[in-house]
């Protein structure tokens, strides 16, 4: 709680009341584009969801210490703010508000309530998603149509079996080797990356930000302890696509509440990749499809065999190791599973029309 000095405690209830005001404004703003502007359901109420959470904080006692008479702060202003140039300026300076607003509210909160700064700093990352969801769309509209994810183990043949992938349909890449030399590893990171761009594949890599950053992939995708989304995406910046692997709904919910663009759900079946894990199975990919926001992997084990079992249970996106890295002949795996995929979306679009 709040200091007992009562000055103390009006400025800080004034500082909240100033910035949730500030947050929700900015975020109004935000809302007011994906909706009419972009016509993004969607985005438009996560928008909304924020504002309506924040409302929630502004307390009557935050309210009750406004003082707009006295507040020298109305006086301030500065030439940038009179102008916008267009309204990705426009965009850019709310998104900014709200994200300084989002970080004070974070801090003054904590000589508040706990959970107010908690929550506070969980939204901050929200609205760093949103914004390279904003202004990097090309990379998550690849993402959001995207059905085959190939996560590749360390062969002589990599690239030709990654081309012969991606002939096959394969629209993500993520090169993943744990034990190669690193002079080796951004060797072949910087050849992958060339042949996905050739494709028009996403391209990411397992782990190592840095690498990724090096090569100037499309983004990472994260363990359970790699290094935080937040941090990542600082590094990254907004426009990469960051994704993270989930084997639980606590660990799925943790990664939406930090700004995953995308999860892996898994794994389905038990897999040497990641030995000594249990297989989430088939419950987990049911919950995934009824609580996941964002595009989700199912990954584990699939394989041609097994690949009806896990569209039954709810997976319209899969990621594959072994069933491709392995295969006599990837390019015709990869279009029997791409195939597949893609009679599972036509069906589900045949009965959503006719819902």
């Amino acid at each position: 709680m709040v200091t007992p000095h009562r000055s103390d405690t009006t400025a800080v209830f004034r500082i909240l009341d100033a910035n949730l005001d500030r947050a929700r404004e900015g975020l109004r703003i935000i809302e007011e584009w994906f909706r009419f502007g972009l016509n993004h359901t969607e985005l438009a109420a996560r928008c909304k969801e924020m504002r309506q959470t924040l409302a929630q904080w502004h307390h009557d006692e935050l309210r009750a210490a406004r003082d707009t008479p006295n507040d020298v702060g109305t006086a301030l202003s500065h030439p940038q703010e009179e102008v916008r140039a267009d309204v990705q300026a426009l965009l850019r300076a709310n998104l900014c508000r709200i994200e300084e607003a989002l970080r004070v509210l974070e801090e003054y909160a904590k000589l508040y309530k706990t959970e107010m700064a908690i929550a506070c700093k969980q939204m901050r990352y929200q609205v760093y998603t949103l914004e390279s969801q904003l202004f990097s769309p090309h990379l998550r509209q690849r993402l959001e149509t995207a059905r085959l994810y190939l996560v590749t183990s360390p062969h002589d043949r990599l690239l030709e079996i990654v081309e012969a992938a991606l002939q096959g349909g394969v629209e993500i890449v993520q090169y993943r080797d744990k034990e190669t030399p690193d002079e080796q590893r951004f060797a072949q990171a910087i050849a992958l990356k060339k042949l996905c761009d050739r494709y028009q594949a996403l391209f990411l890599v397992n782990d190592r930000v840095d690498l990724a950053l090096a090569v100037d992939a499309d983004g990472v995708h994260l363990g359970q302890t790699d290094l935080p989304i937040a941090t990542a995406r600082q590094i990254l910046g907004p426009s990469k696509i960051i994704g993270c692997s989930t084997t639980n709904p606590t660990e799925l919910e943790k990664a939406l509440n930090e700004g995953a663009d995308y999860v892996g759900v898994g794994p389905v079946y038990e897999t040497p990749t990641k030995p000594g894990k249990a297989a989430a199975g088939h419950s987990y990919v049911s919950y995934a499809k009824d609580h996941c926001p964002v595009p989700w992997f199912a990954i584990g084990s699939i394989d041609t065999e097994n690949l009806g079992d896990v569209l039954a249970a709810g997976a319209e996106r899969v990621a594959v190791v072994r069933s491709l890295m392995h295969s006599e002949n990837p390019t015709l795996t990869a279009q029997y599973f791409a195939a597949q995929l893609k009679r599972q979306q036509t069906l589900q679009d045949c009965e959503e029309a006719t819902a």
